[in-house]
This record gives C-alpha cells, sequence and structure tokens, in this order.
C-alpha cells in the first residue's frame, strides 16, 4: 500500500475507517470503544492541514488506513491509527508508524510516542513488538501528562492505559 497525506474529500472516509476499525473491541467486552465517535470533519481537517494526516491506500487510491500525529514536547504524538478490518493483517499499520517516523526524523523528532490500552492484543502488545516501551508515570513529559488527563476525562481510563514511546 502507498503512503500519502490525505486530501480533504476523503475525511468522511476515514472517519468510516474509523468506525469499522472500532467495532473489534466490542468482541473484548468493550463497547463503549467500538461506539466512540470518530474524530470530527474540524479536527481531521486540523491535522490535514498540519501536514500529519496520512493515509494509506489501496491499488484504487483509495484510503484503508490512516494516521494523525503531532509533535509533543520533542517527539511525534501519534494520536490515531485506524486500519479498516479488510486491510488488517497486512503491514499497514506498521507502514504508516515507519512513515511518521521519516517525517519525524525528518523534523528532528527524537522519538514517536502514543497512548493505548494494555490489554488489548492489538494495542500494547502490538506496539511493543514494534519497538515502543512503556513509559513509567515518572517518566511523562508535561504534554504526555496533558494528554493522559484529557484521556481521563473522557473515561478511557476505564481499562488500562499506557504511554509508550520508541526512541528514534
Amino acid at each position: 500500500m502507498r503512503i500519502r497525506p490525505a486530501a480533504p474529500a476523503e475525511l468522511p472516509a476515514l472517519q468510516d475507517i474509523e468506525r469499522a476499525a472500532g467495532a473489534p473491541f466490542r468482541d473484548l467486552g468493550m463497547p463503549e470503544i467500538a461506539d466512540d465517535e470518530p474524530p470530527t470533519l474540524d479536527v481531521l481537517e486540523r491535522y490535514r492541514r498540519a501536514g500529519r494526516c496520512w493515509v494509506a491506500v489501496d491499488e484504487r487510491d483509495r484510503p484503508a488506513a490512516y494516521l494523525l500525529a503531532e509533535p509533543v514536547d520533542g517527539a511525534l504524538h501519534i494520536e490515531q491509527v485506524s486500519v479498516h478490518p479488510r486491510a488488517a493483517r497486512r503491514g499497514v499499520g506498521r507502514a504508516l508508524l515507519a512513515h511518521a517516523a521519516d517525517r519525524a526524523r525528518e523534523e528532528g523528532l527524537t522519538a514517536l510516542t502514543l497512548t493505548t490500552f494494555t490489554e488489548v492484543p492489538w494495542n500494547a502488545p502490538y506496539y511493543a513488538r514494534l519497538g515502543f516501551q512503556p513509559l513509567p508515570e515518572a517518566d511523562l513529559t508535561p504534554g504526555l501528562r496533558e494528554i493522559r488527563a484529557t484521556e481521563t476525562s473522557h473515561g478511557l481510563d476505564r481499562r488500562p492505559r499506557v504511554c509508550m514511546r520508541k526512541r528514534l
């Protein structure tokens, strides 16, 4: 799959990808995550305009996955990675993360960071296989602490979560 910046007209398709990618959480007893609304078009557009919304496209140039990121305390923070189930288990998420790492290096950023669920197989265990390390609470930067506080206010801490970092 090819990775490129998202086009404005594709943003509604990214919302559809997010909904489809969230559905498997229902099977883990996490319906609140499965039913969570995707980022709004305004939020997606903000990432797109900043040059931090990338899509992995299929052979017909249609998005099958996307990644949103933003700089946080000297690292590129992965806000969201969503892969449509029809494209899952093909290395698409890995390719999007590698693309984000390349962009981060170009900007002089030293790491990728993200927050994720610890007990979901395609979350923390997956990222650990890709070289991400859990960050102890004491090592969280101010920006990561703010992100975690926002997640907590949205109820995401009903399930165990962790911040992870991959040095570049």
